[in-house]
């Protein structure tokens, strides 16, 4: 996997659950928010971008008040990284255009979080998960 493939993956990831990130998060979804931008600063797999995403997130941290501070965040540190790759900036008033957020149509699969549901993961008995 190129460093290229793995910061779109990234991203992807990112902006997928900022999509999904509550307009109103509970304490514990803005500690794990929060926790989850931490962690990736120290144990990405490109020690390189680590480092530059950790200088970033130190001189702008996390904004997980809502999904809406929550995603504007993420633009603004992609936009960020973007330009100091060269790269176009994206306008963030379009962000949930482009990141809408995953098609919840599996039943089995539902986006439970995305509509501020809390549930566990269980299991039928064939495997299939019957909840996040």
């Amino acid at each position: 996997m190129s460093r290229e493939d793995l910061g779109r993956s990234s991203w992807l990831f990112l902006h997928t659950i900022a999509a999904h990130y509550p307009d109103n998060p509970s304490h514990v979804q803005r500690q794990d928010a929060e926790r989850l931008i931490d962690i990736l600063t120290r144990i990405y797999p490109c020690a390189e971008c680590a480092e530059h995403f950790a200088n970033i997130v130190a001189h702008k941290p996390p904004d997980v008040s809502s999904g809406t501070a929550f995603r504007e965040w993420l633009c603004a540190v992609h936009n960020e990284v973007n330009y100091s790759l060269d790269k176009p900036q994206f306008n963030c008033a379009f962000v949930h255009a482009r990141w809408s957020g995953l098609d919840c149509t599996d039943d089995l699969n539902a986006c439970v979080h995305s509509h501020g549901l809390e549930k566990n993961i269980v299991s039928n008995g064939s495997g299939k998960r019957l909840g996040i």
